[in-house]
């Protein structure tokens, strides 16, 4: 089974789900999900993390070490539907870990950003900049025959943070997520490492 580009668009028949996980900190969204695509294999994990600090090495050293060795790993959170057109594997599925971690990279990837102040121009820039890139992964995610399963974060359930930059870019992530839900076939949200399935026929 190989995935040729020019059948993206034939429509959804006989095409892979698309599947949203979300939840907090350490409420084991990364386990559900490669758990989820664990007889999919080969799956292609897409890491957005930035190794920035001993903490975060570990943090991906972690997840390494939890998934298949069958799985083919693409570290990545620009420019990635650019790197996905150019694989050529026929993958059983694709793994990304996660939205957010993407968005906040993203973020800082900006020259023009405001660290102390708000800037409403720039966030309604962001965030429109935000909607057109994930659109475009989900128009690839959804003219494939493997699923796709797309790990988020629930930031906006704790604490009103503190900075104006923190408030900002957590309205901006929410509003992403409600995006990515509407076009989900299936989501779960994660609490306590159980999986309460929000959208999606009943299995």
């Amino acid at each position: 089974m190989v995935w040729w580009p020019f059948l993206k668009k034939e429509g959804r028949r006989n095409m892979g789900k698309i599947v949203l996980v979300t939840g907090g900190a350490r409420s084991g969204k990364s386990t559900f999900a490669e758990a989820y695509l664990k007889d999919k294999d080969p799956v292609l994990y897409i890491a957005t993390a930035i190794a920035y600090d001993e903490e975060m090495q570990w943090r991906i050293l972690h997840h390494q070490k939890s998934r298949s060795r069958q799985w083919e790993t693409l570290e990545a959170f620009a420019n990635i539907l650019e790197k996905l057109e150019k694989k050529k594997t026929a993958y059983g599925g694709i793994l990304l870990d996660c939205i957010t971690v993407m968005l906040t990279n993203l973020l800082f990837l900006r020259e023009d950003l405001q660290e102390d102040r708000y800037d409403a121009p720039f966030w309604t820039t962001f965030e429109e900049d935000m909607r057109k890139e994930l659109k475009q992964l989900l128009e690839y995610f959804q003219g494939l025959p493997g699923d796709t399963v797309l790990v988020t974060n629930e930031i906006g359930g704790g604490l009103v943070p503190e900075t104006p930059i923190s408030r900002a870019f957590r309205d901006v992530a929410g509003r992403m997520n409600q995006l990515l839900a509407k076009e989900a076939d299936e989501v779960y949200l994660m609490v306590s490492g159980l999986p309460l399935k929000l959208k999606g026929a009943s299995s």
